[in-house]
């Protein structure tokens, strides 16, 4: 399966659906995107799609005393409404992305040809949704907060069977949560349990827009969500969304954990020039510890290790005894450093190794 789609991926859900205004959410997008734009990463912004008719049993939608039943009553959008702000999101650069949260709202995410589907906590084992999101064949991203490990590996292989690209992101289906509520070690688990697939970090805490994701990409996760929103209405603004300002405060935190971690975690890095420099000075040098004849052949007794190793000298590394190690093209006096042109060795034709061994060193 191709992962790369996830690789450092930036899901920006717009908070509450926008409150239902088309023409605040056009201003979130706006607002955002610039944001995206000056930080040079990869997002999408995200939707919630409902067909608010099907989602809420008819007796029960003017039951405005039910919290949520009140919000998405209040925060409903048409259709058309949806179609502009798909496409204001594809044309500001962004990935525009949506969770749907009924069978109706996945033949939107289809007909407005969505790169991405989302699957909130919630519905991470309403197993007609997710039977449904497969058949569209598209990446999906499962926020897996308060899911059973049982459940997270049933939807694994639900997805492992079809063949259908997947990420896993921890979450704390709590909006906001505290710090010490993060839990980022659950990143090692899902890597270690699922490591075919990638892992991300949806977060709700509110103290800091740094720490949270330094830690999770130093830990592996490689797509990141956070909620969005804006204050220029006046609206108020849940504790747990990122206002522009504090989304590019999220971004330079991420650049500068990139930086930190440096290249693969999977391969040996290229050493530094230098870091060589630097060991080098502390490698021992091989000395003669007597006079020394021409076509002699170098035993124990006939050297010594010390600091400092000088320009040309053999050192400790190269430093081969007995029958089968260095033989002398020279005299050498007690003391003196014993260098690679002195040895009739496979080293001295290694013209290569020659020059490193004349670079290093006093």
């Amino acid at each position: 399966m191709n992962r790369d789609i996830f690789e450092n991926l930036f899901v920006l859900e717009v908070t509450n659906n926008h409150l239902g205004s088309l023409e605040r959410g056009l201003k979130i997008v706006h607002d955002h995107a610039r944001i995206v734009r000056f930080n040079n990463v990869r997002a999408a912004i995200k939707l919630q799609f409902r067909d608010v008719d099907s989602f809420v049993h008819k007796d029960f939608r003017d039951r405005m005393d039910i919290r949520y039943i009140k919000r998405i009553s209040e925060t409903r959008l048409s259709k058309a409404d949806y179609a502009m702000l798909v496409e204001a999101i594809r044309k500001s650069g962004c990935i525009p992305m949506a969770t749907p949260f009924d069978e109706k709202s996945v033949e939107w995410c289809v007909e407005f040809n969505m790169p991405i589907i989302k699957v909130a906590s919630a519905d991470s084992n309403d197993w007609l949704l997710i039977e449904r999101i497969a058949k569209t064949r598209k990446p999906v991203i499962v926020s897996v907060g308060g899911t059973s490990q049982k459940d997270m590996d049933d939807m694994v292989t639900f997805f492992e069977n079809r063949n259908i690209p997947l990420a896993l992101n921890h979450c704390v289906a709590a909006y906001p949560h505290e710090d010490f509520e993060c839990e980022l070690n659950q990143i090692d688990f899902l890597r270690q349990r699922y490591p075919n697939h990638t892992i991300g970090y949806s977060c709700h805490e509110y103290h800091d827009w740094t720490t949270s994701i330094q830690i999770a990409y130093g830990k592996g996760a490689r797509t990141f969500e956070r909620h969005i929103d804006i204050d220029s209405d006046g609206a108020a603004v849940a504790k747990y969304s990122s206002l522009p300002g504090q989304l590019d405060t999220w971004f330079k935190a991420f650049h500068r954990a990139v930086t930190f971690c440096g290249t693969s975690g999977h391969e040996r890095k290229q050493i530094l020039q230098k870091e060589t420099d630097y060991l080098d000075t502390y490698i021992r040098g091989v000395y003669a510890a007597r006079d020394l004849p021409v076509g002699h052949q170098l035993e124990e007794e006939d050297v010594y290790l010390a600091i400092p190793l000088q320009k040309g000298q053999i050192s400790t590394r190269e430093l081969m005894l007995g029958k089968f190690g260095h033989k002398l093209t020279a005299p050498i006096v007690r003391d003196s450093p014993i260098k690679i042109d002195m040895l009739d060795t496979p080293y001295s034709s290694e013209e290569a190794l020659k020059q490193v061994i004349y670079r290093r060193g006093l």
